[in-house]
């Protein structure tokens, strides 16, 4: 008795959710609107991920942080926003496939530019924080105009770091249909960054 009492005040110990929005709720919606840029969402996927976690608190074994623990929820909610997007527009990928599949500005096999279609380079390579923070919002307002599908695959892939073979199985999507989905978004942004920033 006096053992099972103990692991459930140790337990306890592990995570305080009084203390969740004070510490994490700023840093939960930067993450959420990062990956989805819009606010009003992202308040409310950051209050789900508080729900979500209180509800499964018996299962936070202390493993992580509280913030990553509280971070690794945020982002399966999100990528079921994905995957629910992308599921409303299977035929945009299949139809892209046929439309775009000799796409001749990437590598197909590591999906880097090819030299002859390599832009120049932006003036973005250098690390001052300010011209960093104003890319930083032109990229999101470039993301922002993807198809939903589109800036599913990218977030994922270039922000998240996500393996190519989970995406495609998150977002259901052949990987011929990742790659060409990727050339085209690199194209678009490309092509957006140009007119907006440089």
């Amino acid at each position: 008795m006096q053992n099972i009492e103990s692991e459930s005040t140790s337990h306890k110990n592990l995570t305080n959710p009084q203390t969740w929005v004070v510490k994490y709720a700023d840093y939960l919606f930067s993450y959420a609107v990062s990956k989805i840029n819009d606010e009003e969402f992202a308040r409310d996927l950051v209050q789900e991920t508080f729900l979500a976690a209180l509800e499964r608190l018996d299962k936070f074994e202390g493993h992580s942080t509280e913030k990553t623990w509280l971070t690794a929820i945020l982002k399966y909610k999100i990528i079921d926003i994905y995957r629910k997007n992308a599921s409303k527009i299977p035929k945009q990928a299949d139809k892209m496939d046929s439309e775009y599949g000799q796409d001749t500005f990437f590598n197909k096999d590591d999906g880097h530019w090819n030299e002859q279609h390599r832009p120049e380079e932006m003036g973005i390579e250098q690390p001052d924080a300010l011209i960093s923070k104003e890319f930083t919002q032109v990229l999101q307002k470039c993301m922002s105009k993807l198809p939903a599908l589109w800036h599913a695959v990218f977030t994922m892939k270039h922000m998240d770091e996500e393996e190519t073979p989970v995406i495609c199985r998150e977002l259901k999507i052949s990987p011929s249909n990742f790659w060409v989905i990727i050339h085209r978004t690199k194209v678009n942004l490309r092509e957006c960054l140009e007119k907006n920033w440089v």
